[in-house]
């Protein structure tokens, strides 16, 4: 059995290897040089867990919850959400939906009827499948663009907003000082990074580590008495935006190494390239993309739209990531050991050549779209039947990828579940 498995395994990759996988069906991945055959990438699968605990301050009826879920954006792409068994009974449905603004998609949780006081349980985990790219190839010099020679669709990024202040007086003057007589965008993104870590450095130490308390996260008062990685994040953008930079705050589970609520940072618009990471916390720019999973891109109406930490009731100015249809149920928060907590697990590192790495990715999209459009409807009979061998397929790639470290066995298995969602008639 296991001789004739290998035959198999051996076939379908010559197969995927002469002819290429269908083209994805949408998304906004970003594709390696298929040119470069002899360079090897890559492949990072990683995965994002998390306690939701949910509490109720009064009687309520069912309601539903959105989460964020990460996108098929840039070198990411999601594989699949799972749910734990100790998960509570109240979870009756869940559906993974694109949000109105893209790349974005969000987890609609149906919940059941909650009593006063009750407290449950939503465990979760959300795998995705990164290629690397630690931006080598970023010029050395891009002029600071003017606003007209930006592309369109990134000119919202410019916006000055409640908790981005761009027009504000200190940091217009902070930004003119950090660029000196310097046109280059990406020297100035070099000057950016670190001055958000390192300025009044002691400030923070002894809001965080002595006082114990932290305060409103917009750059303003970030640029005054540093803040965390929210803050420091919002501060970075304001930077940006004030040379006509497009900036945005991005939602992420990052390579930390222990249970925090949600990390915040950046990415910049470079004219000619792309987008690039930023690392505000840590004074970095770029940052490899197989450092953290993505889960959402903010716009300006969510940096208008923001909450109190769930934690530190005087840290103001937080994007949202979950959203609760009923305000007599809020997130249950205590230290990021107990109650509710997120972290990202890095589950296997694959290197394979350019061209194995797009298809795998081109694959792995065109399950997920199955997936995504069957997870939570009312499927009956054969239909059912697909999605649940499907489903399974796609959950033994994921193992087999972490036991066996060979793309191949992955692929094999993805093509399966890809066959599968296609037998469904709904």
């Amino acid at each position: 059995m296991k001789i004739y498995l290998n035959k198999v395994l051996v076939f379908y990759s010559i197969i995927i290897l002469l002819f290429p996988i269908l083209n994805p069906i949408n998304g906004n991945t970003v594709y390696l040089n298929n040119n470069l055959m002899d360079e090897e990438q890559e492949l990072h699968l990683l995965r994002n867990e998390h306690y939701l605990y949910l509490k109720s301050s009064d009687d309520v009826d069912a309601f539903h919850l959105f989460f964020s879920f990460p996108p098929d954006y840039q070198y990411q792409v999601p594989i699949y959400l799972e749910i734990f068994n100790d998960t509570t009974d109240k979870l009756l449905n869940y559906q993974i939906e694109n949000d109105i603004n893209e790349p974005n998609k969000l987890i609609n949780f149906t919940i059941a009827s909650m009593q006063k006081d009750e407290i449950i349980l939503l465990h979760f985990t959300c795998w995705v499948l990164i290629i690397n790219h630690d931006f080598s190839d970023l010029p050395d010099y891009v002029k600071i663009p003017e606003k007209h020679e930006l592309p369109e669709e990134t000119k919202i990024w410019l916006a000055s907003t409640k908790v981005v202040q761009k027009d504000n007086l200190l940091i217009r003057l902070k930004a003119w000082q950090l660029r000196g007589q310097n046109n280059n965008l990406i020297k100035y993104a070099d000057k950016v990074a670190p001055f958000i870590l390192n300025h009044r450095i002691l400030l923070f130490y002894m809001q965080y580590y002595i006082f114990h308390v932290l305060f409103s996260q917009d750059a303003f008062t970030t640029l005054l008495i540093n803040g965390e990685n929210v803050g420091r994040s919002h501060l970075a953008c304001a930077l940006f935006r004030t040379y006509n930079i497009p900036s945005r705050v991005i939602l992420v589970n990052n390579d930390q190494g222990f249970w925090t609520q949600m990390h915040y940072m950046v990415e910049y618009y470079c004219p000619g390239y792309g987008w690039v990471l930023v690392e505000t916390t840590g004074g970095k720019t770029p940052y490899e993309t197989k450092r953290q999973v993505i889960n959402r891109v903010c716009y300006p109406e969510d940096e208008e739209d923001t909450k109190t930490d769930y934690i530190f009731p005087t840290m103001k100015g937080e994007e949202r990531w979950l959203w609760i249809e009923n305000e007599k149920v809020f997130p249950y928060y205590i230290d990021c050991k107990e109650g509710s907590k997120s972290q990202m697990f890095s589950e296997a590192i694959i290197s394979v050549d350019s061209k194995t790495a797009n298809n795998t990715i081109d694959l792995t999209k065109n399950v997920f779209y199955y997936y995504q459009n069957y997870i939570g409807e009312n499927l009956e009979d054969g239909d059912l039947l697909h999605f649940q061998n499907a489903s399974n397929y796609q959950i033994k790639a994921l193992n087999v990828l972490i036991d066996t470290n060979i793309i191949e066995n992955y692929i094999y298995y993805m093509n399966l579940s890809y066959y599968e969602y296609r037998l469904i008639e709904l």
